[in-house]
């Protein structure tokens, strides 16, 4: 039975996922040192869909941005699994899954229309008072990591009314953060979804440069730009 894995460990929650084409099934850890939890979660998680790791054909995993230790897993998996089984490596960054829920809810497509020269941005916590930016747009200007400060002045700079998808610290929303400056994206199109790691594990774009981490830069390096 060939199966297709979802996996994003570049935050503190392991999220993993599979589908046969026709069921899909996904589970989640959150906590530290999920190196140790990685195996056992998988091993459940294809015990659920009744099979085992020979028959992963394709895996989906999440480049970064994010912790280091983390976006090393999934790598190391994806790269385990297509040695050992010739599997097939799919892979994105938090920008553009993210991007793809937000574009693709009917929120967004109404703000649009009200706003065509609006720019959607995904904005993501990275550690203590930083966070991670991308503009989407003709100008996709990002990806950076930047102090609070440096987020604030970088949307406040956009003249385009902005709408904004990601996550606060703890996964919260943006709205402490962001006030009324921009419009938010709904929760649930900020957290990636099981689903939509799957469905893009469809897309050979994202096969190009799969194993390829996207380790951004901390604020204080940023501060030139």
């Amino acid at each position: 039975m060939p199966i297709t894995m979802g996996m994003d460990s570049s935050g503190p929650t392991l999220l993993v996922c599979a589908s046969d084409g026709a069921k899909s099934w996904s589970l989640h850890h959150t906590g530290i040192k999920q190196e140790q939890f990685l195996l056992p979660l998988t091993d459940k998680l294809l015990g659920k869909a009744g099979a085992e790791l020979k028959d992963v054909k394709k895996i989906f995993i999440v480049r970064g941005p994010g912790r280091f230790t983390g976006i090393r897993i999934s790598l190391t998996f994806a790269s385990m699994l297509r040695s050992l089984n010739g599997t097939q490596v799919c892979g994105a960054t938090l920008f553009e899954i993210i991007r793809r829920q937000a574009q693709a809810s009917r929120a967004f497509e109404g703000w649009k229309r009200e706003n065509p020269s609006g720019v959607l941005a995904v904005v993501l916590h990275a550690f203590r008072e930083e966070y991670f930016l991308q503009f989407f747009d003709d100008r996709n200007e990002g990806p950076v990591w930047l102090s609070k400060e440096q987020l604030l002045e970088r949307l406040a700079r956009r003249k385009e009314p902005l709408y904004c998808a990601g996550t606060d610290k703890n996964g919260a929303s943006l709205v402490e953060l962001l006030g009324d400056t921009c419009r938010l994206a709904p929760m649930a199109d900020s957290h990636v979804r099981p689903q939509t790691l799957l469905e893009m594990a469809a897309d050979p774009a994202y096969e190009k440069d799969a194993l390829e981490p996207l380790y951004l830069k901390p604020a204080r390096f940023e501060l030139g730009r």
